[in-house]
């Protein structure tokens, strides 16, 4: 079932993180200090991460250098085996992914991000403040819109040239799959 992300309020800081990625390096976003910073949460099963995951490793390319990119896997690997560390690092592969792909086991980053579904942005300015949440772009499974990521590049471009972007549209992906007891109240 398709799940919309919530709009987390524009300004909102960033939650920390200092996760693992697929190859066992660690990630924390007090790394990427006084950068701005895109926070896209995934999964490797997901119909609508895998409509855009291309597009995705196109747009990482694109803006390397000027923003951060990672992703984060919030899913329950125990019941999604789909999407455990094997099968991420396959996707990063296959997807052209040059950005840490960060595992949340706890799934507490997806939590405190306020994450609902896969595939989830959170585009932050250089001083970590939210400047847009929503979607890459109108693609979704069942339609034939091009991948382009034209929302986020607009978004993007944006931020980095200082101006504000008003003009948000929610997320559309899979539900996080959170482990028994741990879904958000």
């Amino acid at each position: 079932m398709a799940v919309n992300s919530f709009m987390v309020p524009l300004g909102s800081a960033a939650p920390d993180f200092d996760l693992p990625t697929i190859t066992g390096d660690r990630v924390a976003l007090a790394g990427l200090k006084g950068t701005p910073v895109l926070v896209v949460f995934l999964s490797n099963h997901c119909p609508y991460v895998r409509r855009i995951e291309n597009g995705l490793g196109r747009y990482a390319a694109d803006y390397a250098g000027r923003v951060a990119t990672v992703a984060i896997s919030s899913n329950d690997v125990v019941n999604y085996p789909d999407d455990d560390t094997a099968h991420l690092a396959e996707q990063a592969a296959r997807a052209g992914f040059g950005f840490p792909y960060l595992i949340d086991e706890t799934q507490d980053v997806a939590h405190a991000y306020r994450a609902a579904c896969t595939p989830d942005f959170f585009l932050y300015d250089a001083d970590h403040r939210l400047a847009y949440r929503g979607e890459f772009d109108g693609a979704r499974p069942r339609n034939e819109e091009a991948v382009t990521g034209a929302s986020l590049r607009a978004a993007t471009d944006a931020l980095l040239a200082g101006e504000t972007l008003t003009d948000q549209s929610p997320s559309l992906g899979c539900g996080i799959k959170w482990k028994p007891g741990n879904e958000p109240s």
